[in-house]
């Protein structure tokens, strides 16, 4: 992105793109004993089901790996859709629990093509809401 493309839409220097989003883990839970499993497949990657099953098939973590995608969606400027979905933007944890964020395929491309190399990503909960905040950097 341009310096002055960046100074309209009043992003500081370095940063490409922001998202966020927040949603209520009940939501999910309700998607998932509609769906079952096969909601996980369609939402999780396979390194993160692997964490899922860690964490005993956690609908907080469902939540948590939901919200953070969509949030990087948003700060692509794409959403969960032009070719980019959730088995496109990746969510993994670093030794000490921190997330961070490997986009793949057509969601790699398009920040790349925005002129950044990584992507930001920041979780919370309190009680039943899960928020996730996204930044795209240079």
């Amino acid at each position: 992105m341009t310096t002055e493309a960046q100074s309209l839409n009043n992003l500081p220097a370095g940063v490409i793109g922001v998202g966020t989003d927040l949603i209520r883990e009940s939501r999910l839970q309700g998607s998932l004993d509609r769906h079952g499993e096969r909601f996980a497949r369609r939402i999780l990657t396979e390194a993160e089901r692997l964490l899922w099953q860690q964490r005993r098939c956690s609908v907080n973590f469902l939540a948590k790996q939901y919200a953070a995608k969509e949030a990087l969606a948003k700060a692509l400027g794409t959403g969960i859709a032009k070719g980019v979905g959730f088995q496109q933007l990746e969510v993994l944890r670093n030794e000490q629990g921190a997330p961070y964020a490997v986009l793949h395929g057509a969601a790699r491309e398009r920040l790349e093509a925005l002129g950044g190399s990584r992507a930001w990503i920041s979780l919370t909960d309190d009680d039943q809401m899960i928020q996730a905040f996204a930044v795209l950097s240079a």
